[in-house]
């Protein structure tokens, strides 16, 4: 079970949001089987979708972030409900690249910088929003903060890590940090915003030395006064079912369905969790006959 914060500043022209996703990115882990550096690309955007779906007002509202930076990860696609829940999966999990440098993973140079972040969020109204821009580095952080500016306005700061044990495919800790100015912001907070953010330490660093999400926020802006707003649990956790995959069969229409009747059985398995969803032949031919009617 992950944790993250949402906290605003005493003055009112912050908002403060961090996470400790470790748990998340090791389950993400488990079930798409990713290299180190396919970890930290993947675990980056969890985080992200994370903070942003939290920030959605609507009960059944979502967020989906899709990052191609035509890299050898190929898409990396991250997706939240309104509580924070994440679900993700990268095309290419296997990839292997050279350390950026000694003890840092390149997550631009496997992402890839050619190419775009585009943000998805669904209300629920069959109308949603979606924004893109282009890839600042690939490194994830960097392309939020860039969207943040682009498509919102807003002036955010943004830091997302995962700690990977060298050699084996296992996460030590992984989380993230978000800092939004509020409109009641003036020159003189974002100066004090920026000699903050000068002294920052990587999240992985101060998660490694045990500090909470709250401690994070705090300790990441000394000069100001951080009030925590809820603290909550957040989990990976897939909302794909029968019923939804039914419906996606169908949607493939009565020929489709046809030429599938002809194998005995017919498995779909679920991009973001590998769950295997088992259709016999009949049960094919029947969704058949519904798609014709």
């Amino acid at each position: 079970m992950g944790k993250l914060v949402r906290c605003i500043s005493e003055d009112g022209t912050l908002l403060v949001m961090a996470a400790d996703t470790t748990d998340i990115v090791r389950r993400a882990v488990q079930i798409h089987h990713t290299t180190n550096v396919c970890s930290a690309a993947l675990g980056r955007l969890l985080t992200a979708a994370s903070f942003m779906g939290h920030m959605l007002k609507e009960e059944e509202a979502s967020v989906t972030l899709r990052v191609n930076g035509g890299g050898e990860t190929g898409s990396v696609i991250a997706v939240s409900d309104s509580h924070g829940n994440v679900r993700g999966y990268i095309e290419h999990p296997s990839v292997e690249i050279p350390l950026k440098y000694p003890g840092k993973l390149d997550v631009g140079g496997a992402v890839g910088r050619d190419g775009s972040l585009t943000v998805m969020k669904d209300f629920g109204t069959g109308d949603p929003y979606i924004g893109q821009v282009p890839l600042v580095s690939g490194e994830i952080a960097e392309d939020i903060t860039a969207y943040y500016a682009a498509s919102e306005q807003t002036p955010t700061v943004c830091a997302l890590g995962v700690l990977t044990v060298p050699v084996q495919r296992d996460i030590i800790t992984a989380g993230g940090l978000l800092i939004q100015l509020l409109p009641t912001a003036d020159t003189h907070v974002i100066d004090k915003v920026e000699a903050c953010v000068k002294q920052l330490q990587p999240v992985t660093t101060m998660l490694t030395d045990g500090l909470t999400p709250v401690e994070i926020c705090r300790k990441a802006l000394p000069a100001f006064t951080i009030e925590c707003l809820g603290e909550y649990d957040i989990a990976y956790r897939c909302a794909c079912s029968r019923d939804k995959v039914e419906q996606a069969l169908l949607s493939t229409g009565e020929g489709g369905l046809a030429e599938m009747a002809q194998d005995p059985y017919t498995e779909v398995t679920c991009h973001f969790c590998d769950k295997v969803y088992t259709f016999t032949a009949e049960e094919i031919k029947a969704l058949a006959k519904k798609a014709k009617s």
